[in-house]
């Protein structure tokens, strides 16, 4: 398990993180930290519980500082009183023991899309955002989860499946209508860092089975076209080789290329999930696309329907006999979950 913001920390706020994750996991009713200002100790125990999403059940906490005393007393709120939550502990570590078994001998990379798929294909966006849907027990236990706790729990089961993880937070931006802090996760697959949004995937594509991999082994340059910056430092992702529709053979540079596939597709009457390359997704070019799958479309019979990710440059084709309402539809990935 990696305790990456503990690592970033100064030695005073180490301090105050060991106490607070000691002083959690034994859920005491009060415990001493270090003295600290409160937005450090606020900062300490959101980054203590990115860096151990197994402390669920800590959703918040009240202090008090006495005269002449070098600590604070923090006074911890719990989701749960403490006997309920050692039986949500039980049924957390049996859900997450049962889940990655299936994986155990995977490569780094199988274990990677086995989490991400797990997540898109049983976990609901929690619109009415519950205070468990921030933690794990959210979707591991409901089946429903906003962005942090979707990217908790692609945390704990990396730990668990022995992949480098960590939780990137960034900061909202209401300039941009960008409400609230976004969470994603950033892994280590042999040697090196990418970014993996398993909430982006899973808000895209609704109403069709297909599994969407937009966000999915993303470098910085890519990441950040639709994503804030960090908040806290986190590694640089510079690898771009080995984003999930590259490795597919699925990103194409030429519009022949596209139709081509676009034919197979048609023929077949299957989707077809593409990802553009060839230089800036910009309004010619997507034109071009679009009179190419129409193309195909049209010369095996079908109508055509797309749902285009603008700013991943990710099209997902569908052929059909029914006439659709709309030809082209804009996907927009989740940003609005609150943190």
């Amino acid at each position: 398990m990696e305790a990456f913001y503990y690592n970033q920390m100064s030695k005073v706020e180490q301090a105050v993180y060991h106490a607070m994750k000691t002083g959690f996991s034994e859920m005491a009713t009060s415990f001493l930290v270090p003295r600290v200002e409160a937005k450090v100790l606020g900062e300490v125990f959101f980054r203590m519980r990115l860096d151990h999403p197994e402390i669920f059940y800590a959703v918040n906490f009240k202090y008090r500082s006495y005269r002449d005393s070098n600590n604070l007393e923090i006074i911890p709120e719990y989701l749960f009183e403490k006997s309920k939550v050692k039986d949500h502990q039980k049924a957390m570590k049996s859900r997450v023991e049962k889940l990655v078994r299936p994986a155990a001998k995977m490569s780094e990379k199988e274990k990677e899309q086995y989490i991400h798929d797990f997540i898109c294909q049983n976990v609901h966006y929690d619109k009415l955002k519950k205070a468990y849907s921030h933690e794990i027990i959210g979707p591991l236990g409901q089946g429903v989860g906003v962005c942090e706790g979707i990217a908790k729990t692609v945390k704990i089961l990396c730990d668990q499946l022995g992949i480098w993880c960590i939780i990137a937070i960034s900061e909202a931006n209401p300039e941009k209508q960008i409400k609230y802090r976004h969470a994603w996760n950033i892994v280590r697959i042999d040697g090196k860092y990418y970014h993996l949004d398993a909430t982006f995937d899973n808000s895209l594509g609704k109403g069709s089975p297909e599994i969407r991999y937009d966000y999915f082994n993303l470098d910085d340059s890519r990441m950040y076209r639709d994503h804030e910056p960090v908040i806290w430092k986190v590694p640089v992702c510079s690898d771009g080789e080995h984003f999930y529709y590259k490795e597919k053979k699925i990103s194409f540079t030429k519009v022949e290329e596209v139709k081509k596939r676009a034919l197979q597709a048609a023929k077949k009457g299957k989707p077809f999930i593409f990802h553009w390359r060839g230089g800036y997704l910009t309004k010619e070019i997507l034109k071009e696309l679009l009179e190419a799958l129409t193309e195909a479309a049209t010369e095996k019979g079908k109508y055509l329907r797309v749902s285009l990710n603008w700013p991943q440059a990710v099209l997902h084709a569908e052929f059909s006999d029914i006439l659709p309402e709309q030809a082209v539809v804009m996907e927009e990935a989740n940003e609005g979950e609150q943190m």
